[in-house]
């Protein structure tokens, strides 16, 4: 669906944070006991028989399809021009990774990208966990009158009389899987939209060359924040693309991490880490939404393959590539036959996810990050102490 289309596919995932974690704190820092968060995250674990990263746990998200894009969607949503249907604007100066700038004159009259690739999150989200993230037609949200404060304040589901009873709703996930299209059909059932106004822009993330899933697949994915203000919602797997479905705060997934019992990708893991400095949902919800107006770049992650693991090297890193080869077409990796210790002594600035093994991974970053982004936050012993990496700006 763009020029590069041929190396990598498009995608959304969706950070999903529902209050009810069972904590206190209102701020954010440090300094915090387990169990603190009042908030917890959708994870899904991928079926052991998935192409691109079998049994790990992802956030919820899939490939972008062209129903996403269809034109049917504006007899929904907001009428454009820009806003696009009542979306915040990015700042004029602010960055636009790719996917979002990219033209596809091959479908025509579309959605613009912002819109397009929130609706894919949206429905990946239902196939995958059941959890449907709309609201009805004609509210204050779905008129776009209501996503220009940052204020507004976390989104809730339709209320349980909204819905169809269980069997129908499930009904229309299985045919949602079979065909995105039915998306939009489901909308127009429920006289809903899909409420593309809390998601936030996040992040970016390309998978990094030599790091493809079977049959070479890499993605180039669009990751949004979600922030309900509702305990978590049901979620239930497919047991298709995912295997389970669990609601865990930041610090219980990194736990579960590093005591082996999940394994979670390095973006995921990073972006994990981002989240854990914040205690409050409404912190990371105000944060989140404030941000996104910033826009952001894209990161693919460049693979260094030390004698006793790997480094993946991100932008900023004073190692990383003045022209990284993303298509793979030159030097996929690189390689050097020191260890890991001996690579980063005398780095001066850092971004890199570091790899001992598979549930050996540290995080060292020291740089500002950019466009007012949060560095990861890394200081529990039980899940990792950076504290060597994580030098005072």
């Amino acid at each position: 669906m763009n020029s590069r289309v041929r190396h990598w596919r498009e995608a959304a995932t969706v950070l999903l944070a529902a209050g009810g974690g069972g904590g206190g704190g209102s701020g954010s820092g440090p300094a915090r006991p387990p169990g603190a968060f009042d908030y917890k995250v959708l994870l899904l674990r991928r079926s052991p028989r998935s192409v691109f990263m079998p049994s790990a746990h992802v956030f919820p998200g899939g490939v972008v399809d062209a129903a996403d894009f269809s034109a049917d969607w504006f007899q929904l949503l907001p009428e454009p021009p820009p806003p696009h249907c009542g979306l915040r604007s990015v700042r004029a100066d602010g960055p636009r990774a790719p996917l979002f700038a990219a033209e596809r004159p091959e479908l025509g009259s579309a959605l613009p990208a912002d819109v397009a690739f929130r609706i894919c999150a949206i429905r990946e989200t239902f196939e995958e966990a059941g959890v449907l993230l709309l609201v009805p037609s004609g509210s204050p949200t779905a008129d776009g009158s209501a996503s220009a404060s940052a204020s507004a304040g976390p989104a809730r589901l339709l209320p349980p009389e909204r819905l169809p009873p269980g069997p129908e709703l499930a009904e229309w996930r299985r045919r949602v899987q079979r065909q995105p299209a039915s998306f939009f059909e489901l909308c127009c059932h429920l006289r809903c939209v899909p409420n593309i106004w809390a998601l936030h822009e996040w992040s970016n993330w390309l998978t990094p060359v030599g790091r493809a899933g079977r049959g070479g697949r890499r993605y180039d994915t669009a990751f949004y924040l979600c922030c309900l203000g509702q305990g978590p919602p049901e979620a239930s797997h497919d047991q298709v693309e995912v295997t389970a479905c669990q609601w865990s705060s930041p610090l219980e997934a990194l736990e579960l991490f590093k005591s082996q019992d999940i394994w979670i990708a390095p973006p995921q893991f990073y972006e994990l880490y981002r989240l854990y400095n914040f205690s409050s949902l409404h912190d990371l919800h105000r944060f989140g939404s404030e941000r996104a107006l910033e826009g952001c770049e894209r990161w693919m992650p460049v693979i260094l393959v030390a004698s006793d693991g790997h480094i993946q090297l991100l932008p900023g890193d004073e190692l990383y590539p003045d022209d990284p080869d993303l298509t793979g077409e030159r030097k996929p990796v690189l390689t050097s036959n020191k260890k890991i210790e001996d690579l980063m002594k005398g780095a001066s600035k850092l971004h890199r996810i570091v790899t001992h093994d598979l549930h050996n991974v540290t995080i060292c970053v020291n740089i500002q990050a950019k466009y007012k982004h949060i560095n990861p936050l890394v200081v529990d012993s039980k899940v990792g102490n950076n504290a060597d990496c994580n030098s005072k700006l």
